[in-house]
């Protein structure tokens, strides 16, 4: 029997429900179930695949092709289950799901109503099938309770509680206790406001999940219990802690999972094992040294904008137990070839990540070159490798007019649309849709790398599958030119035909790659490329 709890969330936005779905999804995995993590967002948009970075921050991408949001990023993190497209809905999906279903006379003449039809809708995906054996599905509602656009999620959710009953829904509510300096006091009082709200539209919370920056009182959980109509025992205290990575462990010793598997009338579950997430926490907070990496791209001011990168960055200094210091660095600072590179200098390793666009892109090459001729560690992905590539065909190959048809027609197309040089593959290509949001290659997609590489030697195979989001390909047609110059086009497609991989000989290590292996890695998995990368970051730090 499949079970399903909610996560809403109350007062202000940013109070990391995506963080607490994913604990408590480990929590209950540690005790021996297994879980799926969805997110059901209210935001009028199809997909975040064409929102700024500056609005949503990353794109999560799935193995099977869902542009989702970047908490399922969390989800996959925390718990090791793979996401899929069936895991994010969007109020624009929903919609535009009816309206298909309208125009082609599916519901035979009714007039088309947010109660039933829209409701139907949600809760439909919120039931679609969650895997072979799954004994629970946690649903994150995004936003906070009171927000116009989530009030057909929560009355969704409102019916499948009444629909299920207590014994497959539970609640859970995450909120903020605010702490006033000039009072010296802790504040229930938006937390009741809160919960009065999301009871004034038919759901009682059976769980109130604190956020606070201190202890709670028990005479203030003893409040919070009494004005929201839950057990005492039911108030956790979510307080802060010093990494993402402590929070399964804290929020069990605040008995967060004890709550939601005694409302479920559980008693008879394992105690959880937590030993891997100690680890972690240990490996964390005690560190046998530090490296520095220098991340360039063009949304540094909003750090959401590479949380994936940043989080394999953490994982890869899991792998070599150092403390990844990431130095989040404007590109655009570079675009001025007369603008000093002092801001590299003492860096151990340098991250060019994903991107679109010719803002920045000029600063990426240069950062490019910068560790291609000091020998500095350089990892690019995805646009990263292209510009580098770029920057290579120009400052190496001596192809002065090398270029990306991503900024304009160029008369040497070192990269551009696959259409541009060859008719490509349906399932490859897309480009001349019109519509943005499917035009490119997303998901995952197999590489054959070349044995004997370093790539090959850091998966330790010569297959491998991972996770694409781009619209624009390396021009297969200057291998050879840029291959005499130390270029190794070490991962290809499996038919030869786009390059996946580059990295430099007699460098360090310089690899570039096509697709997002951050979106693979995790903290006891870290990916491969990641832990290799910080590994000689690590080095690179003993020389400088």
């Amino acid at each position: 029997m499949t079970r399903y709890i909610f996560i809403t969330g109350g007062v202000v936005s940013s109070l990391g429900k995506g963080i607490a779905s994913a604990a408590l999804g480990a929590l209950l995995q540690a005790r021996g179930y297994k879980v799926r993590l969805r997110k059901l967002d209210p935001y009028l948009n199809v997909d975040p695949g064409t929102m700024s970075p500056r609005q949503h921050g990353e794109v999560f991408v799935t193995d099977d092709g869902a542009e989702t949001d970047l908490d399922l990023g969390h989800y996959e993190r925390f718990t090791g289950v793979s996401a899929r497209q069936s895991d994010n809905i969007t109020t624009g999906r929903i919609y535009s799901t009816i309206i298909e279903k309208e125009r082609r006379g599916d519901y035979l003449g009714a007039t088309i109503q947010v109660i039933p039809h829209v409701t139907n809708e949600i809760k439909d995906f919120v039931l679609s099938d969650a895997g072979e054996g799954v004994d629970f599905v946690l649903c994150e509602i995004g936003g906070t309770v009171g927000d116009i656009e989530g009030l057909p999620f929560f009355e969704a959710i409102r019916q499948l509680g009444q629909e299920l009953g207590p014994e497959r829904a539970c609640f859970i509510h995450l909120t903020l206790l605010p702490y006033i300096p000039a009072a010296g006091e802790m504040k229930t009082k938006p937390t009741q406001h809160s919960v009065k709200e999301l009871r004034s539209i038919g759901i009682q919370p059976q769980v109130l999940l604190c956020r606070c920056d201190r202890p709670i009182p028990e005479t203030e959980k003893a409040k919070i219990a009494s004005f929201c109509n839950v057990r005492p025992s039911s108030v956790i205290e979510a307080r802060d802690v010093g990494h993402i990575y402590d929070v399964p462990s804290a929020y069990h010793d605040e008995g967060l999972d004890t709550e939601v598997l005694r409302h479920f009338r559980i008693d008879d579950a394992a105690e959880p094992d937590l030993s891997r997430w100690d680890t972690i926490a240990h490996t964390v907070h005690n560190p046998d040294g530090a490296v520095n990496i220098g991340l360039v791209g063009k949304y540094t001011d909003v750090p959401d904008a590479y949380k994936s990168v940043a989080e394999a960055l953490t994982h890869g200094g899991l792998a070599n137990n150092v403390k990844v210091n990431v130095k989040l660095i404007d590109s655009e600072t570079f675009d001025d070839d007369h603008a000093p590179l002092d801001i590299l200098e003492g860096i151990h390793g340098i991250i060019l990540p994903g991107g679109f666009g010719e803002r920045g892109a000029r600063g990426k090459m240069r950062a490019a070159r910068f560790a291609r001729e000091r020998n500095v560690p350089c990892f690019g992905i995805c646009y990263g490798m292209q510009l580098s590539v770029v920057e290579a065909a120009k400052n190496l190959a001596g192809i002065k007019d090398a270029g990306t048809t991503e900024f304009g027609p160029t008369p040497e197309p070192i990269v551009g649309l696959m259409s541009e040089w060859t008719k490509g593959n349906e399932k490859v290509t897309r480009d001349e849709t019109t519509d943005m949001g499917g035009t490119m290659r997303l998901g995952a997609y197999p590489a054959r790398l070349k044995e004997g590489s370093l790539v090959a030697s850091i998966y330790g195979r010569l297959d491998v599958s991972e996770r694409h989001r781009h619209r624009y390909e390396v021009n297969s047609a200057y291998i050879d030119r840029l291959e005499q110059q130390g270029m190794v086009f070490s991962g290809l497609s499996p038919d030869g035909t786009l390059p996946e991989i580059i990295e430099l000989k007699d460098h360090p290590w310089f690899v570039g790659v096509q697709f997002h292996p951050e979106l693979k890695s995790r903290p006891f998995e870290p990916h491969p490329l990641f832990a290799s990368f910080i590994g000689a970051a690590v080095t690179q730090s003993r020389l400088v």
